[in-house]
Formats: C-alpha cells, sequence, structure tokens
C-alpha cells in the first residue's frame, strides 16, 4: 500500500509533495509547497495551506485547517474542527502582515475545537483538551484544557493521564520530574 490515495472531490496542488501510504479524502485541499509524510490520514474538508509541513503518520480530522507557518512532526493527532492562527494581529488592511510560526512535536495530540494561537510551541506527547485555546508554550507530556489553556496533568507516551506516582496505570511506563519536565526512565 505505497501509493497515495487521493479522493475525486480533493484539490491537491501538482507542487506539493504527498508521502507514500498517505490517504487524502473528500473536500480536502493542500496547496502548493506543502509537505505531507507518509502513511498520513487527511479527512473530509482538511485544508493544508501553503509551505506547510507534516511529518509522517499524522492523523488529521474534518474540517482542520493548517495555515501557512504551521510545522507538525510525526504521529500527530489533529482533532475535528480544530484551527491554527497564524497573523498575531490581523486586519484586512494590513499589507504587512507577518506570518508567526507554530509547532507542534512529534506525538502530540490536539482534541477536537481546539484553536493553536501562531507562535506556539505544542511539546511531545502533549495532550490538549477538546475546546481549549492555546496562548503559550506546552510542556512535553502535559495534559492542558481551558481557555486560555491551562496544565492540570501529565499524560503517558500512550496517551493515559499520570497519576501522583507518575507511573502509567495502563502500560506500566514510570516517569519523573525534573525541574519541572517529566523524564521517562523505564
Amino acid at each position: 500500500m505505497d501509493e497515495v490515495f487521493i479522493h475525486q472531490t480533493a484539490e491537491v496542488s501538482n507542487k506539493a509533495h504527498i508521502g507514500k501510504g498517505t490517504k487524502i479524502w473528500n473536500g480536502v485541499q493542500i496547496r502548493e509547497g506543502a509537505v505531507v509524510g507518509e502513511n498520513c490520514v487527511l479527512s473530509k474538508d482538511v485544508y493544508i495551506d501553503t509551505l506547510v509541513t507534516i511529518g509522517s503518520n499524522v492523523k488529521i480530522q474534518n474540517r482542520v485547517n493548517v495555515y501557512h507557518g504551521v510545522t507538525i512532526e510525526d504521529d500527530v493527532f489533529l482533532g475535528p474542527s480544530m484551527t491554527f492562527t497564524n497573523d498575531l494581529y490581523p486586519r484586512t488592511f494590513n499589507k504587512n502582515w507577518k506570518i508567526v510560526n507554530t509547532l507542534v512535536k512529534k506525538g502530540a495530540s490536539i482534541g477536537a475545537g481546539v484553536v493553536i494561537v501562531c507562535g506556539t510551541t505544542i511539546g511531545e506527547y502533549a495532550m490538549i483538551g477538546a475546546g481549549s485555546t492555546v496562548t503559550e508554550d506546552v510542556k512535553p507530556f502535559a495534559l492542558c484544557v481551558g481557555n486560555p489553556a491551562r496544565q492540570i496533568g501529565w499524560v503517558c507516551k500512550c496517551g493515559t493521564k499520570l497519576g501522583k506516582k507518575l507511573t502509567c496505570c495502563d502500560c506500566g511506563a514510570k516517569y519523573s520530574l525534573q525541574n519541572g519536565e517529566l523524564i521517562s526512565y523505564g
């Protein structure tokens, strides 16, 4: 299954690069210069702007907008109807607007309806709860919710919320805190 699947209603620029095994479903638009890695799934009505970079094994649910300036690393999940911004001071009449970059690191999961304000980095394996608005960087393995999003705990690499002992009750992985960062050690 090395071929790319592109639904007949999708609009994929011939100047975009699509990796092997990727599936692009109905109503998706991928602009020129975008790079989509291998084995990704882009669900119904996803918009990928010009020059966006998306890693491999990324799952993007229905109606997600990924705008210019966003980089998404491998193994990321983007929930339905979430969106990224790329301009901190949007005005229709501003001809000198500047794209502000956003980075979503490996393994992060972003819930349904989340808004990611540009200029932020979402750390490795972080999880953002549905409906949240992210306005500042998120630490690796952090569990964040709310508007604005605030950290309420930690999650394991497998996605399970960690208890006070920082040992995953699902997969058994063990973590510790060092200088406010979650570190895996077994």
